[in-house]
């Protein structure tokens, strides 16, 4: 055997270690190569379809109303929630405590903008907030809610037949309802309570779908969606009207 020349023993040497700590410190260090470490942040959850979003939030009512919710960790994805929110569906919906939107659509936090008040009826400070949810939010689809059972259109039924004064501040609420009581009586309808609450939803989806300038311009262009619900208080089911 050969001997081998001193100066080349060092540098196979050298060589050799140099090659075990790159390899170590691209091992150890987890290294990727540059096009892995620069790939595209995912969209957000709400850059949807309309369509889409609107069967994402029914699929979770027939979860609800099987009383089959999905299974929620609701410490889970909090503190990304501090960075942002990106809700699928607004909802301008009743402030009746027995309507809670979250659960009926069996949705985590984050996914809906909900806008409540008693009778669902659309108001200035509603609308603004609804804008906000479209332009800045990203929302693709906008929907308002109403309920069996209405208390708030209820009243508004006796106000209008039975010209009764409602005290507070409740006959400026009820004012807001009373034009959807109205075209309901005059159909002389076999339940006036259930055809005045699908009326006041068809009335503040119109409406709504009319705002200008902001919801209408997304709504004529096809980026959103305005439709109606109504919630049953007996089965929990929500049919889109």
């Amino acid at each position: 055997m050969c001997n081998q020349h001193p100066f080349m023993l060092s540098r196979r040497r050298l060589f050799g270690a140099g090659i075990g700590a790159a390899s170590a410190t691209f091992l150890g260090g987890f290294a990727l190569p540059a096009f892995a470490q620069t790939a595209e942040p995912a969209p957000p959850q709400n850059a949807i379809s309309p369509d889409a979003a609107l069967a994402q939030i029914m699929e979770g009512n027939a979860r609800y109303v099987a009383n089959t919710p999905s299974v929620k960790d609701f410490s889970a994805g909090r503190a990304a929630r501090t960075k942002g929110q990106y809700p699928i569906v607004g909802l301008l919906s009743c402030a009746d405590s027995r309507v809670s939107p979250e659960l009926a659509f069996d949705q985590e936090p984050g996914d809906l903008f909900v806008v409540r008040v008693a009778g669902n009826f659309l108001d200035d400070d509603g609308l603004a907030s609804l804008e906000y949810g479209v332009k800045f939010l990203g929302v693709p689809l906008l929907m308002v809610l109403g309920h069996t059972n209405c208390g708030a259109v209820d009243a508004a039924i006796k106000v209008v037949r039975d010209k009764i004064t409602l005290p507070g501040h409740l006959d400026e609420l009820v004012a807001n309802i009373t034009p959807a009581a109205e075209a309901a009586l005059k159909t002389k309808p076999d339940n006036p309570l259930d055809a005045a609450i699908v009326e006041n939803v068809r009335l503040n989806v119109k409406e709504l779908q009319d705002a200008t300038p902001v919801i209408s311009e997304f709504a004529t262009s096809g980026k959103i969606k305005v439709v109606g619900g109504l919630y049953d208080l007996a089965s929990g089911k929500v049919t889109v009207i």
